[in-house]
């Protein structure tokens, strides 16, 4: 069996591939959600007590028994044999989700190289013998919200269908190429290829880091994040079910891909010191990246802020200009009210304005706080996402902000997209002699299955079924793997045995706190979350939020009954490998 070329690339391929944007974007917005400090603390505890374990639990058995996901089971205990293949159904199907992000953010790169940035100001549109700006982006707030709508061309429902979107459906022809193109030699191009792909996110990160306190309002934005909140018994227990989520997902746990990297280390690899050394580069970029979010959160909320208020301002000079009739009832000179500063002119209603006509003038006027800005980020990580990329429209030399972020992202998600197609190719490889001998038409053929597949989410309503799946499905499965594989090798294997075989292939003993952690608190938490997780995901709204072409705005829908029933079909045909083989060793 091939080894990697040295531990490096190996670490290298096991960051890039856990150190995703989920740690980009998802940890500001639980921090910010639930408390900053209380947050961080169930955090890191969760981390070495749950996480490593479990790490460690995946890397040893694939460098212990040097199988991928569709052998490694079988031979820890025959009763999982099926857990093999559902693994590599759910990381099939997660590759499609995730290589579908990773085209939205080629689209919105081949895009960045233009300036000024095409979603920097809403487009001009020509009505006959005037020129004004697009209705449609300045109904839109944020404007990112009118481009990203645009590039995708998303339908109004789900139902409405069409045909493929010639944008999107190239970009996925390119990823999925240069996906391949990564991965086409093996080791030695996946090696070499992830000292740039995983190297240069960081580098990128730096210069943010150093940039963007500079900004404008990025002190209220590190104010924000230092802002602690107290919690509640009620919030101890949801900060307890997001964090243990969060922890399991963001490490990469439950798909087998930590395993197939492990398989081509040496088996006396030191597998528990590179699982602490995941764990704190994972904590670690996390709270790099962090204070990079909020600062560039609190510039884009003060930019949006003062346009607000430019724009009551204008809307108000119009108002003074065309309103003749209310304007000579206004006992001040027209030079003030025409020069009226954003943050003064309410003082001016309270000392000159009768309060009939300061109402009727304040109707005319939005609220314009940064603090309603920043609020905002708590929609979701979609949000904070398309609102950082329009604020690097904001900076100075917005072309070139925009590309350093969006290259980032792409690279961040093509190492882990490797990730996730090495957990594909190895069980193949492992199972089938035919793709030993010919490795190269093997990924070839992979790619393309999975391109042809990842075209249904290239029509109109390819983003709605692409939420569905995000949103209310793909969680659920990995989470109930990580337990089941915890319990195979905790309880079907044996904790005992498992730490002994691992002391004499790594040739030092292990704390025995590793035999408790695997057999009685990772269990634990496992089977909690798994019994939680269905009724958090059931007590929720099954909506989606639509794009209304007719008010350019997102509203909520509902999920017709057909997409619910899909999911539950969709689920038990991924894990009736499991009952079958259960089923069939029960027999015999």
């Amino acid at each position: 069996r091939p080894l990697w070329s040295n531990k490096v690339e190996y670490i290298l391929a096991q960051v890039g591939y856990s150190v995703g944007s989920m740690n980009i974007w998802s940890f500001p917005n639980l921090w910010i959600q639930n408390g900053g400090s209380v947050f961080l603390v169930f955090y890191i505890l969760m981390l070495f007590l749950i996480g490593v374990p479990l790490l460690f639990m995946e890397m040893a058995s694939g460098q212990r028994l040097r199988q991928g996901s569709l052998g490694v089971w079988k031979l820890t205990s025959p009763w999982m044999t099926g857990l093999g293949y559902t693994t590599f159904l759910v990381c099939f199907i997660e590759g499609l989700v995730f290589n579908l992000v990773n085209c939205w953010s080629l689209l919105y790169l081949s895009q960045s190289f233009q300036f000024p940035v095409p979603w920097e100001t809403c487009p001009l549109v020509k009505n006959s013998s005037e020129v004004s700006l697009d209705p449609e982006c300045a109904r839109t707030t944020p404007s990112m919200y009118f481009w990203y709508r645009k590039t995708l061309k998303a339908s109004d429902t789900i139902e409405d269908g069409g045909v493929l979107i010639p944008s999107v459906t190239l970009s996925l022809l390119l990823i999925w190429f240069l996906t391949g193109l990564i991965m086409i030699n093996g080791l030695k191009s996946t090696g070499k290829a992830l000292y740039v792909l995983v190297l240069l996110p960081y580098l990128i990160l730096l210069c943010f880091l150093i940039r963007s306190p500079l900004l404008e309002g990025a002190s209220f934005g590190l104010q924000h994040m230092l802002v602690f909140k107290k919690v509640s018994i009620e919030d101890s227990i949801s900060i307890f079910f997001q964090v243990g989520m969060y922890v399991l997902l963001s490490l990469g746990l439950g798909l087998g891909i930590i395993a197939s990297f492990a398989t081509y280390m040496h088996p006396s690899n030191n597998c528990l010191t590179d699982a602490f050394l995941m764990a704190l580069v994972n904590l670690g970029t996390s709270l790099i990246a962090t204070p990079v979010i909020f600062a560039v959160m609190g510039f884009w909320a003060t930019v949006i802020a003062h346009r607000c208020s430019e724009n009551n301002s204008s809307k108000l000079v119009f108002y003074l200009i065309f309103r003749v009739a209310i304007v000579n009832l206004i006992p001040c000179p027209h030079a003030l009210l025409l020069h009226l500063k954003v943050k003064k002119y309410i003082k001016v209603y309270d000392v000159t304005w009768c309060t009939i006509i300061k109402k009727m003038v304040l109707s005319k006027v939005s609220e314009c706080k940064i603090q309603d800005q920043i609020s905002k980020v708590k929609k979701g990580t979609s949000f904070a996402y398309l609102a950082f990329i329009e604020a690097m429209s904001f900076i100075p030399g917005s072309a070139y902000w925009s590309i350093l972020f969006l290259l980032m992202y792409l690279s961040m998600g093509l190492t882990a997209m490797v990730g996730i197609m090495q957990g594909i190719i190895t069980p193949l490889q492992d199972t089938f002699s035919f793709s030993r001998k010919h490795p190269k038409l093997l990924i070839v053929n992979v790619s393309v299955l999975m391109f042809l597949c990842s075209l249904f989410f290239a029509q109109p309503s390819g983003f709605y079924f692409f939420r569905l799946l995000n949103d209310y499905w793909i969680n659920f499965p990995i989470l109930f793997l990580i337990t089941l594989e915890n319990v195979a090798i905790a309880w079907s294997y044996g904790a005992k045995r498992f730490l002994a075989e691992m002391m004499i292939l790594m040739g030092h003993p292990i704390s025995p706190i590793y035999r408790f952690l695997l057999c009685c608190l990772c269990p634990f938490v496992l089977l909690v979350l798994s019994a939680v997780t269905p009724i958090y995901v059931y007590v929720q709204d099954f909506i989606y939020l639509a794009w209304d072409s007719s008010t350019s705005e997102e509203v909520p829908r509902e999920f017709p009954s057909w997409a619910f029933n899909s999911l539950i079909i969709f689920t038990v045909i991924v894990f009736l490998p499991i009952l079958i083989y259960f089923v069939y060793y029960f027999i015999h």
